[in-house]
């Protein structure tokens, strides 16, 4: 890669090449939006063994166990998956590192792609670990051998918070050459890696002894900046919260922070007293405007800056100055455009099959399946995080009694169930639950672009990896009843998840087809189903799927009359033939041979 060449990257195309260029060897971690690429991409370069963990803790700990051979490793997640991450995180902060250990936890603040919002700084408080946050592309690249030395230097991890904005806008960044990757050694340190409790106090020392460097680092840090400007109101921010500063108040002093915790207090005090007003512009959290405060200095913040969802430069300048007509370009009216499973997707003949199903509670998951909520199927009654569907109905099931049971069902999908499902699984078979559990198998881990699983025989970069045989590890759990069907036949799936959820035995349903974006079903030649439309009923029942490919055409009764049809009919169902994936579900609900498959394309 030439010296000077310039690249146009995106936010985490930047912190794969950064984490590259800073002689990372190992990166693991779990797919999940806004963080998602970052992996992907140091999957493509020479040099660094990278992998797709079952979950977030697995990833983080397989990161932490790189770092203790001497190796340079990154551990990269999104907000929620911190959570999950948090238990080896806590205690990575007390063992210290080898070789640099940097973790990037991708926020995502208006909840684009989560279940919630989450200011992840505060973990960087509660685990005593620094935290850097670059404010654009160039400067994410760049702050990756930052995060490094200071791993090394520290003894500690370091967290690298991103946000969904930068994670993938788009930036000029200057790539430059990979650092020397030391060869790993293995070294036994039982006194800093075996943390028993007489050992954690003695590593809890070390880590109050050292906080003092990192204080006197933040102060000299130069990602940590005054930038002068004109006027007597200032401003102090890090991340895009910069970006959005200096469109809105381009001329104004600004003390930029790249280095989030622990904060430069001796900067921030000489900047507060070059000017009359402090304003503290962050997303989420008042997380440096508590922190300000504690110090003694008087700063606006979340009295004025809104403290949900993401900012803009219109909302930071319509905050300071209300009574300013602020022109702002109003969006294009664009037709709505609901979220919705894709056509052919194999996950719509479940939830079919459950909307018609009032009496049973479905306890659902995070994943691409999670549409299944919505209008017209709503065949979701609840969704808390990743791996809940089953413990979540445990929970219910032992609080109705025997009876409530057997109208439970959970449903959540293959990634999700090696992410954090097995365990639920086991609790259900251990403390006999009797509901039924579907596992909605596509192949893949779809939601997050397609990212190979431990059970699609594929490894991060597509080579062949042993894959999990699902049926045998539920056998294996004690489940006694394990079916599989295929969720296109959907008077099959229909008949069967009627006699498990009728069952008085726990029971697994293995919904298994894949999905139709992966390239191979992409490429795959498919059949073509057309509407007869002199046969339609106009019963609706295809169109009650939801399917994007299937329309309804409106009738008259006098055009009715004038087609043929019925005078009491109101419309008829048609399929575009363009959208139609082929899966067949449409024409297995039809009862009057509407539907029929014409030929087959390509």
């Amino acid at each position: 890669m030439a010296q000077q060449e310039k690249l146009w990257l995106s936010g985490n195309e930047a912190i794969a090449l950064g984490a590259w260029e800073a002689g990372v060897r190992v990166g693991s971690g779990y797919p999940g939006t806004p963080s998602t690429e970052i992996m992907e991409n140091l999957s493509a370069y020479e040099g660094v063994y990278t992998e797709w963990a079952p979950n977030e803790k697995v990833g983080l700990e397989v990161a932490i166990g790189a770092s203790f051979a001497g190796a340079r490793a990154l551990a990269t997640m999104k907000h929620v998956g911190l959570n999950v991450a948090a238990d080896p995180l806590f205690t990575a902060a007390y063992t210290g590192v080898r070789g640099g250990l940097v973790i990037v936890t991708a926020d995502d603040p208006q909840m684009h792609s989560s279940q919630n919002e989450q200011d992840n700084r505060n973990y960087a408080f509660a685990a005593k670990l620094p935290m850097l946050e670059p404010s654009d592309p160039a400067e994410a690249r760049a702050m990756m051998a930052t995060a490094y030395r200071i791993s090394e230097e520290a003894d500690a991890p370091v967290l690298f918070r991103t946000t969904a904005r930068l994670a993938h806008v788009k930036g000029v960044v200057m790539p430059g050459q990979r650092a020397p990757v030391p060869e790993p050694v293995l070294e036994k340190d039982p006194v800093k890696q075996v943390m028993l409790p007489a050992r954690a106090m003695k590593r809890r020392q070390v880590m109050a002894e050292k906080w003092p460097r990192l204080l006197a680092l933040a102060e000299s840090l130069p990602e940590n900046r005054i930038e002068p400007g004109q006027g007597k109101r200032g401003f102090v921010c890090a991340g895009v919260s910069y970006n959005y500063v200096k469109e809105a108040f381009p001329d104004a002093p600004v003390l930029k922070l790249g280095m989030v915790w622990p904060l430069p207090e001796r900067k921030i005090r000489a900047f507060a007293a070059t000017v009359d007003e402090l304003v503290v512009v962050e997303e989420l959290d008042p997380f440096l405007e508590l922190h300000i405060r504690a110090m003694g200095i008087p700063c606006h913040g979340k009295d004025v800056i809104p403290a949900i969802g993401e900012l803009n430069p219109y909302l930071v300048r319509k905050a300071l100055v209300p009574e300013e007509v602020v022109a702002v370009f109003p969006a294009p009216e664009l037709p709505p455009r609901p979220p919705n499973l894709c056509a052919g997707c194999p996950h719509r003949g479940i939830f079919f099959v459950l909307s018609r199903m009032r009496e049973v509670f479905v306890s659902g998951d995070i994943g691409c399946y999670t549409l299944g909520a919505l209008p017209p199927l709503a065949a979701m009654d609840a969704c808390v995080c990743m791996g809940a569907s089953i413990t979540v109905a445990h929970g219910m099931g032992k609080a109705l009694g025997a009876a409530g049971q057997d109208r439970l069902v959970s449903v959540l999908g293959d990634s999700t169930f090696m992410h954090s499902g097995l365990t639920g699984l086991l609790n259900a078979v251990y403390n006999r639950a009797n509901h039924t559990i579907i596992i909605l198998d596509n192949r893949t881990t779809a939601m997050t672009g397609h990212q190979n699983n431990p059970a699609n025989g594929k490894s991060i970069k597509g080579a062949a990896a042993p894959a999990l045989d699902l049926e045998k590890l539920c056998a294996a759990m004690g489940v006694g009843r394990v079916v599989v069907v295929d969720p296109h036949n959907v008077p099959e799936t229909s008949r069967t998840l009627k006699a498990e959820i009728d069952s008085s035995d726990l029971s697994v349903v293995i919904s298994r087809a894949p999905c139709v974006l992966l390239p191979e079903e992409r490429r795959r030649k498919k059949p073509l189903y057309l509407t007869q439309t002199e046969k339609c009923s106009g019963c609706g029942l295809c169109v009650q799927m939801n399917c994007p490919a299937i329309s309804w055409t409106p009738l008259q009764p006098a055009e009715a009359k004038a087609r043929g049809y019925r005078e009491q009919q109101k419309g008829f169902a048609c399929i575009n033939t363009v959208q139609c994936n082929g899966c067949g579900q449409c024409a297995s609900v039809c009862r009057f041979g509407a539907i029929i498959l014409r030929e087959g394309r390509a």
